[in-house]
This record gives C-alpha cells, structure tokens and sequence, in this order.
C-alpha cells in the first residue's frame, strides 16, 4: 500500500495515526488535518469499509473537511476525524471503545472526538471513561452538547430556505419540492422542518423502512436510494455518504439547488466546476452542515448554552449568502470560494 503522504487526498495533514488493538479488535485511523486554530475536532465514524485504504481516504477527506468547516463556522478548533473499522456482521463493544478511548487519549489532545456515522451520544459516554478529549455528551437541558444531529439538521434546514432565495428567489419552502437523500438524523430532522414549511417531499434512504415509515409520516413521496439523485425537483438535498456528486450524475441532476448535510459531497474538485457550469446554486457542505460541531465544540471548550449554539447556527444562511456573492461576482464555483476562505483562516490561503 502506497505511503499515507502519497495518497491524493493527503493534504499537508499534521498527523495521521493507525491505531490496531487485537485484544478489542479495534482497528482505526484518526487524522489530524490542521491544529492552527485549535485542537483538532471532528467526529469518529464507525462504518464497514471493503478496503482499508478506503478508510484511510475517508479519513483524510473527512479531517480536511473539519478543519474548513470549524474555521468558517468561526470555531477556535482545528479539523481532525476518526474512523473505526467495523466488521462486517461484528458488534461494536465496550472493550472496542474503551481502546478507541485510549487511543484519542494517547495524542494528547491533539484530537477531541465526538459521535458521527455509526457512533452515538451512550458509545461517547464509554469513551469518555477513557479520555477527557471527547464531546457530544449527555448534558443538562439548554446547555450546549449532546446529540448534534439536531442541531446539524437546523443548519441545514436554514440554509436550505437560504439556498431557495437564492436561487428561486421565494422567501419560504412552501411548494418548493426537495428530493432528500438519507433521512437519518439529519435528513429526517431537515424533512420534517420542510415538511411543517408545506415543502413537497420525495425521500430515499438505503435502509427502505425507514424511509417508507417517515414517508407516510409526512405524506411524502417516496424513491429508490439511487434514483432520488434523478428526481425532477427544485433541491436536491444529499444528507447521507459523501461523492454522491460525481462526472455523471451531475450530468442527470435535474434540480437548479443541491443543498444538503452529507460531508464531502463533491467526489472530486473538478466536480465543483461541473455543478458551477451547470447553473446550479450549491451549498458547500461544510458550511451548511456545520450545526453539529458548533454544538459540541461549545460544549468542549464548556462555553455557552443551547441559546448560544442556536444562535450561531443561524449564522450559517449569511455565510452562504457570502459564498454565493462571490461566486457570482468572480464566476468561480462556489465550492473553490469556500474553500479559499477557509484556507486563508487556517494559515493556508
């Protein structure tokens, strides 16, 4: 296998870790893209990888994200992200956690964890037992923490209606069709705010109960998982994995809006390009999504209360509007715009 500095994704990261317990069958990487505003923080993921690498891709891309999404959303954090493997058909234990544990423990603090795909608010509790750099923990009503996905679905949710200004010029979702893909945590928290707005809805999501359960919910439409990618629409709304926006189905994309909270949506930086020239207003990911981490990045660094999260969160449509002024005025995709700003926020620009 190639060296990590060698892989396409690898961008001057700080650190990258390979973690492997054979007593626990923990095998994991933590990468650490930029500490320059801070330590670096951002979820771990525990998902089935068919390959290795791809867990080590994973990794690189998710942290790099981390480090533009902490800086934008003005967070005094560096960007760092945590994959653990699963094995397919193997639980998740106490005894995989306690090492994973141990192993954010082990960098000093030079990355503070929190739950992503896979993980939840009880697996950082059993974490926390092993490490102080952890967050997303059960806290006392109206403080700032806990359970992010709410609070990533409020971000995206407003920066939706921000998105339907901009490109449809209407001041509400009422009527406006959204094609939403994933209705985890967050897509589910974001269709049934759209859902209340009178937004007509289409979902997908891989695992089809679910989808078909809050699709009668809400008298929504319902798609395949793959299909949803070419409904006819006015948003497209990806809130699952990420390079869902690739050479080709940006080609069959028929939405002029894609707003949503799946990270790394773009599957590779051209592809930002294609969504520019094809006319359509696009949400950076890490801009929209960033709810979450402002959630618990309070509640780390112990500032703030749920009315202090909310309120920066509602912050997320004027940077939007930013991005897209610039987009417009430069001609450059609005992907490269963000980009551009959050590297000169950490040092890079």
């Amino acid at each position: 296998m190639s060296a990590v500095w060698d892989f396409a994704d690898f961008d001057d990261h700080e650190h990258v870790h390979m973690f492997r317990d054979r007593a626990s069958g923990l095998t994991a990487v933590i990468a650490v893209h930029s500490t320059h505003l801070g330590p670096g923080a951002g979820g771990v993921r525990y998902w089935h990888y068919p390959q290795r690498s791809a867990a080590i891709v994973d990794a690189l891309r998710l942290s790099r994200g981390m480090s533009y999404k902490n800086a934008m959303a003005g967070l005094p954090m560096g960007g760092g992200k945590g994959v653990v493997l699963a094995d397919e058909g193997a639980a998740k234990t106490p005894e995989l956690l306690a090492a994973f544990g141990r192993a954010v423990e082990s960098l000093g603090g030079a990355y503070v964890t929190a739950e992503d795909v896979g993980m939840s608010d009880a697996d950082m509790v059993a974490i926390s037992k092993h490490t102080k750099h952890v967050s997303g923990l059960p806290v006392a009503s109206g403080a700032a923490g806990g359970d992010p996905g709410p609070l990533t679905a409020l971000g995206v949710y407003l920066g939706i209606l921000a998105a339907i200004k901009q490109g449809l010029g209407a001041d509400s979702a009422k009527g406006v069709r959204v094609a939403i893909q994933g209705v985890g945590s967050v897509g589910g928290g974001v269709a049934r705010r759209l859902a209340a707005d009178g937004a007509k809805l289409t979902l997908a999501d891989v695992n089809l109960a679910r989808a078909k359960a809050l699709a009668e919910e809400l008298g929504a439409d319902l798609a395949d998982s793959a299909a949803i990618m070419e409904v006819e629409a006015d948003v497209l709304s990806p809130n699952a994995l990420g390079a869902i926006l690739t050479e080709q189905s940006i080609a069959k994309l028929r939405v002029p809006i894609v707003a949503g909270g799946a990270n790394n949506q773009l599957a590779t930086a051209a592809d930002g390009q294609r969504v520019h020239d094809r006319g359509i207003v696009y949400a950076p990911d890490y801009v929209i999504n960033a709810g979450g981490i402002i959630n618990v990045a309070l509640e780390y660094l112990g500032q703030g209360s749920r009315e202090e999260v909310e309120s920066r969160i509602h912050q997320i449509p004027g940077r939007l509007a930013d991005i897209w002024a610039e987009s417009k005025a430069s001609g450059t995709p609005a992907s490269v715009v963000a980009d551009r700003m959050a590297q000169k926020l950490i040092g890079r620009g």
